[in-house]
């Protein structure tokens, strides 16, 4: 199969994926970001920062938006449409924080990326306030070096060169769920599926509390209609603190493709809870195909609540307007 195929079959792939999984197909835009600022400052000293400038970049360094945001709050960033993206935290005009945002679903929706920081003392400061640090993998300078250079190439899209430097990490510590992480995605992007799956796996056993990489896992598995093993990793990811709507979500939209709404519209009434907005209508569209309208009019109320200039409005008010039950 030449590069132009395989590239047509790949896309093919993920677009069976999103409407197997009842979303809307409405092209790439459209996407909103959010998430919840959380800041340990039990070392802070004297002055804590009032607020941190949440700033959404494009893949090329452009500025997409800026927030203040307390620690503890919120941010959202709306109408993104679909590609990479990079997440800064800046503390008085310093950045403490990068994270990459992957934004890749072919349909419209809500992607939640946390961030966690924590302070730390200040060597030989006394009084003075300790500097804010992101909770990020610590590694030796060499590796540390080679990651830096991965995540360059990976942010050029130079899949084929980052890879290799990834593996040279995880080679020298097996531990770096990070690397693993980021080799997951350039393997994905070469399509390489088999690969990224291991890598995936090998991040989620190198720190199992943390949900990203068995969501990953989950999303990766699902695309490739290993649902089983979908909800494996899904199932696991859920156990774990804070919740996660994206992975109540897969999990739900993995049982309805094993047949087992029983067990799907629990994750999916939480996926909604948890700011979802996509996740009640799925539950509408479950609701109305078993007869309980009210029910389904009922969720996309809700989903409406959430997302006031959904392009379908009319057309779901009038559906409420016949169905809701007075």
């Amino acid at each position: 199969m030449d590069r132009l195929s395989t590239r047509r079959a790949a896309l093919a792939a993920l677009l069976a994926c999103a409407l197997a999984c009842g979303a809307l197909a409405q092209g790439g835009n459209g996407h909103s970001l959010w998430g919840d600022l959380k800041v340990d400052e039990s070392n802070a000293e004297g002055h804590k920062p009032l607020s941190y400038d949440i700033i959404l970049y494009t893949e090329s360094g452009s500025i997409v938006g800026r927030q203040p945001v307390p620690a503890g709050g919120r941010f959202r960033f709306y109408d993104l449409a679909r590609g990479n993206y990079n997440l800064a935290v800046e503390v008085e005009g310093r950045e403490v924080a990068r994270v990459r945002v992957q934004l890749l679903a072919n349909f419209k929706t809500d992607f939640q990326q946390d961030i966690s920081l924590g302070f730390r003392p200040r060597p030989g400061a006394g009084g003075a306030p300790g500097t804010v640090a992101a909770d990020a993998y610590k590694r030796k300078s060499a590796a540390q070096k080679l990651y830096e250079r991965g995540e360059e190439a990976l942010t050029a899209k130079r899949y084929a060169d980052a890879a290799p430097l990834f593996e040279q990490v995880v080679a020298a510590d097996a531990q770096d769920y990070e690397a693993w992480l980021e080799l997951g995605t350039a393997r994905l992007f070469q399509e390489k599926l088999d690969e990224a799956e291991q890598a995936y796996a090998r991040a989620a056993e190198a720190k199992p509390g943390l949900p990203l990489p068995l969501v990953n896992l989950g999303r990766l598995r699902s695309m490739r209609k290993n649902f089983e093993g979908a909800v494996e990793a899904l199932s696991k990811a859920v156990a774990l603190k804070p919740p996660s709507a994206d992975a109540n979500f897969l999990l739900g939209e993995a049982y309805l493709q094993l047949r087992k709404g029983s067990k799907a519209v629990p994750h999916l009434e939480e996926a909604a809870r948890l700011g979802r907005a996509d996740a009640h209508l799925r539950l509408a569209t479950l609701y109305n195909a078993v007869g309980l309208k009210d029910r389904a009019a009922a969720e996309y109320e809700q989903y409406l609540s959430k997302k006031p200039d959904a392009p379908e409005r009319k057309k779901l008010e009038a559906y409420v307007r016949e169905n809701k039950k007075q």
